[in-house]
């Protein structure tokens, strides 16, 4: 005891003598070639992405461009639909849910094709696409030994490396953070050893390709969705040989008995407003001088200087890097105890995905999509978009805790166009002021409901509003609060017209809605999914309403608006009612479930993302919560079980997070990855299988690790709130917390031994360490 209490006094000190443990590799490796595109591994630099295969003779690397979307600006608006809202909630207040059903199918979906149920490349609403293949046949003879393909995330580079016969072979890739730009090199231990011919490949809408002995170029247009032209692409392929002879044969390229060969890799297109065949041609300018060491030392620094804000090491009993990761994955879904430093690798990979596949700083930025910016195919699954029924949240769960506050922009802008168009929806369906958006959207702003009511009818706006107030939590920007006000004011004033007073409870609620996805029974045994105020929403406006009312006081606003909100924030419904069951109920009534197991788990908004439920200021609910998890059982899809790990780690209970973790990392590679109702784990290159492949679930499963080591959302900073206890040491450095804190914590035996803590200077913070509440100055 006494020991423990001179730890503590320490701490209180704030000391933190830096000195750490020796980090874990973050090198991926494999012994093989890919054989699926699941198994090649991703480069990106937020704009543009390669995918190469490493096989070492038919290689094929994967191109993408994150603007690659067919499709266009359409209305989809119903404006006739505000006329049955009236109707619709009368019929809910009757308790005739399934009528009421089929008068939102009928009336209060989106006209036109919508998504095209998740098929919509050649709709209007569009889908994001694969940008093409580079194709090379590499003359390679002599037996192949000593294969390795490798992921380095810590530089954001890949190689392939081999020996064929006496000659030692070398492939680097990267796509450049400081130009936008992917470069290979081709080296060989022997002279005149590179010899191969390339060519590129798109299956459709490649109008004009030209070759000569240095360059590939071609450019194209993707379909509209109404008949005509859309989006205008182009690439250029540049390649620098030393030694060697050239030649062009049809549209390849050859290169025979070269010593060294250079290739960079462009693509553009004129989403951003400028010629797509000028932008890559002034990449390119002077390319026949560039050297590939100070390319890639550019790159690198530029890379560097964000990923290298967090680092974290588990202690395990001994190293696993010299085994494959494909191997490790297969072991840590055995035992997770064995291997800590494969969960310390994916919560990095979470962090390089999202810094590769958003770019804050360019214009038009996009955020990234259902597959980040990585895409094998014309029609991604479910268009590769941006669900807003959790999906395009979850992408950006990671981002402020792990210290890429700004990756978290993109998206905030993308959600700053849609509230525009969701002015015309809001009018459309209620004829009502603000805004309001539904599950789904693209790079066209599309806003309107989808084509079902299951699936379809649930708001997503008031959800999108807690990333807006989150990234002012954590970097307490008071400009940015200001930009952002009238867009969480938008979005209220939309609710605080909408919500209707349930008869029976007399609380406002929203009408019609779901709980996104899922069924419940009436007592006429029919299955229906449109309610009134499923708790999801409450929870979502009680928030909403909370935010613009704190932001309003910050600013000093005075506005007149938010007395309105308080009136009306009286009678919401309570975040969490617990049914007799002892569960949070998911809807107004304890109706019975159609499928209790579903990956929805949308009732626990209030747990996480949200601040409601608390093991310890609302502990009660919290017990409520932990039952409805425990029913709901542990299995879901990809992203549904990265959500149970936050959910774990919020009721402090990091071993049952380790154990979600654990599925989540099951070796998905069956012949067949079709849905079947559950999540297929984690792809051989860490790509979560949802399945198919959906990034979300790398996203939520890298920010579940954040939360079980800090947490910062119960009004003071707590050091290890979840630790597993098989993460007995470790020394996490860089996280971020509410408040713009970063924090750098080691530990020993599970218990906190050292930390620090930088924020503004003067300020006083409250940090719960060891069980024990300390007040510190900055």
């Amino acid at each position: 005891m006494m020991i423990r209490f001179l730890i503590f006094l320490l701490l209180a000190a704030g000391s933190f003598d830096g000195a750490g443990l020796k980090g874990q590799s973050l090198t991926m490796w494999y012994n093989k070639a890919a054989a699926r595109w699941e198994e090649s591994l991703p480069l990106g630099n937020g704009r543009i992405g390669m995918m190469p295969n490493g096989k070492v003779h038919d290689e094929s690397v994967v191109l993408n461009e994150i603007s690659m979307w067919s499709g266009s600006s359409e209305d989809p608006n119903n404006y006739e639909a505000y006329k049955s809202v009236s109707d619709i909630q009368q019929l809910l207040f009757a308790d005739k849910n399934d009528e009421a059903e089929r008068l939102v199918n009928k009336n209060f979906v989106c006209r036109g094709a919508g998504s095209g149920y998740g098929n919509g490349a050649n709709v209007p609403y569009g889908c994001f696409q694969n940008f093409g293949y580079l194709n090379f046949l590499h003359s390679i003879s002599g037996d192949i030994s000593e294969y390795r393909r490798t992921l380095d995330i810590s530089r954001a580079v890949s190689s392939t490396s081999f020996r064929a016969g006496d000659i030692r072979y070398l492939r680097e890739y990267f796509t450049s953070f400081d130009q936008n730009m992917g470069v290979i090199r081709l080296t060989a231990s022997q002279k005149k050893a590179i010899s191969f011919a390339t060519h590129f490949y798109r299956d459709e809408r490649v109008q004009d390709m030209q070759v000569s002995e240095k360059e590939l170029n071609w450019k194209g247009t993707l379909p509209d969705g109404k008949g005509g032209n859309g989006l205008q692409f182009a690439g250029r392929v540049r390649i620098e040989a030393k030694g060697g002879t050239r030649q062009v044969y049809d549209n390849q390229i050859i290169i025979k008995n070269a010593d060294e060969v250079l290739i960079y890799f462009t693509a553009s297109t004129d989403y951003y407003g400028h010629d797509p065949i000028q932008a890559n041609q002034d990449i390119l300018q002077g390319a026949d001088h560039w050297r590939f060491k100070k390319l890639l030392a550019r790159h690198q620094h530029r890379y560097k200087q964000v990923f290298d804000r967090v680092s974290l090491h588990l202690k395990d009993a001994e190293s696993r890097d010299t085994v494959p990761t494909d191997m490790r994955i297969q072991r840590f879904y055995q035992d997770p105890a064995q291997d800590n430093g494969l969960a310390a690798l994916y919560y990095q990979f979470g962090r390089y995905l999202s810094i590769c596949s958003t770019a804050p700083h360019v214009e038009k930025a996009l955020p990234p999509n259902l597959q980040g910016l990585w895409a094998h195919q014309i029609q991604t699954p479910w268009n590769g978009d941006y669900h807003l029924n959790i999906n395009a949240q979850m992408n950006h769960w990671g981002v402020e805790t792990g210290n890429l506050s700004e990756y978290h922009r993109p998206f905030i802008e993308l959600i700053k166009r849609i509230a525009k168009s969701g002015e015309s929806t809001a009018k459309a369906y209620y004829n009502a002021p603000g805004w309001v958006v539904y599950m789904m959207t693209n790079i066209w702003g599309y806003s309107a409901p989808g084509e079902q009511a299951s699936w379809g009818a649930s708001t997503a706006s008031g959800w999108l509003c807690n990333h807006l107030w989150e990234h002012y939590l954590f970097t307490q920007d008071r400009e940015y609060l200001a930009e952002i006000y009238p867009i969480l004011k938008g979005a209220a004033a939309f609710y605080q017209a909408t919500l209707v007073q349930d008869p029976k409870t007399g609380w406002w609620v929203t009408s019609p809605s779901v709980s996104p996805e899922n069924a419940f029974r009436l007592a006429n045994g029919k299955t229906t999914a449109v309610v009134m105020g499923p708790t999801i929403d409450n929870q979502i406006v009680r928030e909403l309403y909370g935010s613009v009312l704190e932001a309003s006081k910050i600013l000093n606003l005075q506005d007149p608006f938010v007395v309105e909100l308080e009136r009306q924030l009286k009678n919401i419904p309570p975040p969490v009612v617990v049914s007799a069951s002892g569960r949070v109920m998911e809807w107004l009534q304890d109706y019975p479930e159609v499928e209790p197991q579903h990956r929805h788990v949308s009732h626990l908004y209030g747990l996480y993302p949200a601040q409601f439920i608390s093991p310890i200021s609302t502990s009660e609910w919290a017990d409520a919560a932990r039952k409805t998890l425990e029913v709901r059982g542990d299995e879901g899809t990809g992203w549904s079980r990265a959500w149970k790990i936050l959910f774990w780690a919020r009721l402090h209970d990091g071993d049952h997070a380790l154990e979600i973790l654990r599925q989540l990392l099951k070796p998905a590679f069956a012949d067949d990855i079709g849905y079947k109702g559950v999540g297929a784990g984690t792809y051989p290159n860490l790509f979560c299988a949802h399945p198919p492949f959906q990034i979300d679930g790398n996203f939520g499963g890298s920010a579940g690790i954040a939360e079980m080591l800090l947490q910062s959302h119960d009004g003071y900073i707590h050091l290890l709130p979840a630790l597993p206890s098989a993460w007995r040491d470790g020394e996490v450095k860089g996280l971020k917390a509410r408040g713009n804190y970063v924090l750098d914590i080691r530990w020993q035996d599970g218990v906190v031994v050292d930390y620090r803590i930088s924020g503004a200077k003067g300020k006083m913070v409250t940090v719960l360490v060891n069980g024990k509440k300390v007040a510190k100055k900055i």
